[in-house]
């Protein structure tokens, strides 16, 4: 029995046409054979995840998929971004290949980002294409990762730049998974949910000040709320912009510096989330002197950033020339154009846009972000 039972399940889909998915969303759905009704037949399903969520949730899964295949299989995977590569995107196609898994198996993500991310990018890779279904164990996969079919691997000079587009075929958020994660982790899943609010929608950013005691404290209501929210704003994007052509780049609001923070210090050093919290504060930064919004709306993402448990001063990626290590990393950003880089920059709360700034004056945001 689900700690949260009396939660209304929700669905919130995503209309991409024939690939048009849901997400559900409620308490209890993880380990339920009747979630998983429905998917693509198949004789063979394989999950994926990793040496710290599937201690605690594969025997789960798997049992509940077993009326549903012949066979289920599992591959395990270590922990965190920093194997988020090559050599680790191969276990998964080994155990595909050493099963004789066919172009109907289906892939089970059970994770956090990075594990979706993978399971996501070998499921397009393997015979061309089989199907697969997000799992997310984390806040920030439920409310972002999960969504919208980015899936990727790293390369060294550059994050999530080997990958493709390719949606799944449901996601299922079980808010009972987020009572084990790490305080660290939820905060990270936070800067996401904070993130849809100075974007898109400034209601939800005064719901999340009001709430963010709540959140933190892994209240179900709280939790079903912010996580519904962000996957309906999430939905309305790439609904209309599926690969990330236009619409779908003001998603990566604080990503441009964060990334650049994720690859400067090493993979893993901070949290995903923990990059893009303080690389929200310094993108609000970036338009306040572009003169886009003014001083008391930094301020205020900057307290809510910190409230989460988010870093919001910016770590120095180099003794010499802080400010041009930034700039070396954020110019093989995904959205840089011709070595210029593009940020998402808030015009105005609760509209954001996609644009260049000069170099002189992103020095400058980094030097007063950076301790």
């Amino acid at each position: 029995m689900s700690s949260n039972s009396l939660l209304t399940t929700q669905r919130v889909f995503i209309d991409l046409g024939e690939r048009s998915y849901p997400i559900t969303i409620g308490a209890g759905l993880l380990g339920d054979p009747g979630t998983y009704l429905n998917l693509p037949s198949a004789s063979t399903a394989l999950i994926v995840s990793n040496d710290t969520v599937a201690p605690l949730y594969a025997q789960s899964l798997q049992l509940a998929l077993q009326g549903h295949y012949k066979k289920v299989l599992q591959v395990i995977l270590p922990d965190g971004e920093a194997h988020k590569d090559w050599p680790t995107l191969q276990l998964i196609f080994d155990a595909l290949l050493a099963n004789g898994c066919d172009r109907k198996t289906v892939l089970f993500a059970l994770g956090g980002g990075v594990v979706g991310d993978m399971t996501g990018f070998a499921a397009a890779c393997y015979m061309r294409g089989v199907p697969f279904v997000q799992v997310p164990t984390t806040l920030l996969a439920q409310v972002d990762s999960s969504v919208g079919g980015k899936t990727a691997i790293n390369h060294p000079l550059g994050k999530n730049m080997v990958g493709a587009f390719y949606q799944p075929e449901r996601v299922i958020c079980d808010l009972d998974v987020l009572q084990t994660l790490p305080p660290r982790e939820l905060s990270a899943g936070l800067a996401e949910i904070i993130k849809y609010g100075p974007i898109a929608d400034m209601a939800f950013l005064d719901w999340i000040e009001t709430n963010i005691g709540a959140l933190l404290a892994r209240e179900p209501a709280a939790l079903a709320h912010a996580v519904r929210r962000s996957c309906e704003i999430k939905a309305a994007v790439v609904g209309q912009d599926e690969r990330e052509a236009g619409l779908r780049a003001i998603l990566n609001f604080g990503h441009t510096f964060g990334h650049a923070i994720e690859s400067g210090l090493g993979y893993g050093q901070w949290l995903h989330g923990e990059g893009v919290g303080c690389g929200m504060v310094m993108a609000a930064r970036l338009s306040q002197r572009l003169g886009l919004v003014d001083v008391a709306f930094v301020d205020r993402l900057h307290a809510l950033v910190q409230r989460a448990g988010l870093p919001v001063v910016g770590p120095r990626l180099s003794d010499t020339d802080n400010a041009g290590r930034y700039l070396e990393l954020m110019r093989v950003d995904k959205k840089a154009e011709a070595g210029e880089i593009r940020f998402v920059v808030i015009n105005g709360p609760g509209h954001a846009t996609v644009r260049s700034a000069p170099d002189a004056l992103v020095r400058e945001v980094i030097d007063a972000s950076c301790g």
